[in-house]
């Protein structure tokens, strides 16, 4: 491909973009404090891969509650405002785009995180998977139905995380509302067996996820929120497709043309769907023609296949997780067509530099 559609500008609602390369939000575990504070290396690996068009930070919970893995930032204390301020400061100054990915994990989470209570989620079902806590993993509990009050303090949070972001410094925000954690929970009918206004109808198990963005819209612009959705997720995080899993989504994308979002950020299925009926196989080419906004693709894209997707008109912007791991400088990596660093897989969720800021960039390692 003579030029490359993924280093072409790109205007995401008021902000203008260098390129259409998102780092995508990448859980890395090192707030190793107390706080669940951002410091200085997350300054220093945020700030090395500016050079993306928007970079998307790792899940931050949004509550105490919302916790699920250990040694994951959160953005509802003024102790970690004032952390992420560091990494806002220090990716502006390097002329880059950086939102913050609002996290509610819900059941998939371990009573270690919460002083010996259950972890919160739309009904009480156990996903059956495993929870990596500080001495370990452990098996996943049935946990505690959300009562309605519980619920509107959930809005609540997510409200405050957002305002929280806005004083950290953020360009804006991207709920997490994916990959088998608590909106999920509550989209999908074989976590979500509720019978009152959260449940039953595709209108009901989606209620919550809206009343969120209207919340959230109420401290900070509409165009810099954004949204992530995994839409054919199968057999991860306790998640199954049922019949009305694809309709629940349909629903959830045609109502997001209501509002005036930064984004839409979408997943292609994780794991193999061709043998469920159904489920969709390409979710791009299925929602392109549905979402009138932005759309943000992910999930194991390459240089090649992401230029591909951009000149194919299915989405608007690809994002890339793992290459950026060991790629700061991937969108010069990429312009140049220099061969990308391998990652060491045994250094993704460990404490300090080593696996984190510690990959030179190709002209770095050239010199070496």
């Amino acid at each position: 491909m003579s030029t490359q559609p993924l280093l072409e500008k790109l205007q995401l609602g008021d902000l203008e973009l260098k390129n259409r390369i998102v780092m995508a939000p990448m859980t890395r575990s090192r707030a190793d404090n107390p706080g669940n504070i951002p410091t200085e290396l997350q300054a220093t690996y945020y700030s090395q891969r500016a050079s993306a068009g928007l970079l998307i930070t790792e899940g931050s919970q949004v509550s105490k509650i919302a916790v699920g893995y250990i040694n994951t930032p959160g953005i509802y204390s003024q102790e970690q405002v004032e952390g992420w301020k560091k990494t806002t400061s220090a990716v502006h100054e390097n002329g880059g785009v950086i939102f913050i990915q609002l996290w509610h994990v819900g059941r998939m989470s371990h009573p270690d995180f919460h002083d010996g209570e259950l972890p919160l989620s739309a009904s009480a079902l156990n996903p059956h998977e495993k929870s990596y806590t500080f001495e370990g993993f452990k098996e996943t509990v049935t946990p505690k139905e959300m009562t309605l009050e519980e619920i509107k303090q959930t809005v609540l949070d997510f409200k405050n995380a957002a305002k929280n972001a806005m004083e950290a410094g953020f360009d804006g925000v991207e709920i997490h509302s994916s990959n088998g954690y608590l909106f999920h929970q509550f989209f999908n009918g074989t976590s979500n067996v509720r019978t009152d206004q959260y449940g039953g109808t595709i209108e009901n198990k989606a209620r919550i996820l809206f009343e969120v963005i209207d919340a959230i819209k109420e401290v900070m612009p509409e165009n810099r929120i954004g949204l992530r959705l995994n839409p054919s997720l199968n057999g991860v995080f306790g998640m199954t497709m049922d019949e009305e899993t694809i309709p629940t989504f349909d629903y959830i994308i045609n109502k997001l043309n209501e509002y005036d979002l930064a984004y839409l950020h979408l997943s292609e299925p994780f794991t193999d769907v061709s043998k469920i009926p159904f489920a969709e196989k390409e979710i791009a080419k299925r929602y392109r023609p549905i979402y009138k906004g932005t759309i943000i693709i992910n999930s194991a894209f390459d240089q090649e296949k992401g230029n591909q997707v951009l000149k194919d008109g299915f989405a608007d912007a690809v994002a890339f997780g793992k290459p950026f791991v060991s790629n700061p400088d991937l969108v010069e990596r990429f312009e140049n067509h220099d061969p990308l660093a391998k990652y060491d897989t045994a250094t993704f969720y460990t404490p300090g530099e080593k696996g984190y800021t510690d990959y030179p960039s190709y002209q770095e390692q050239e010199l070496v």
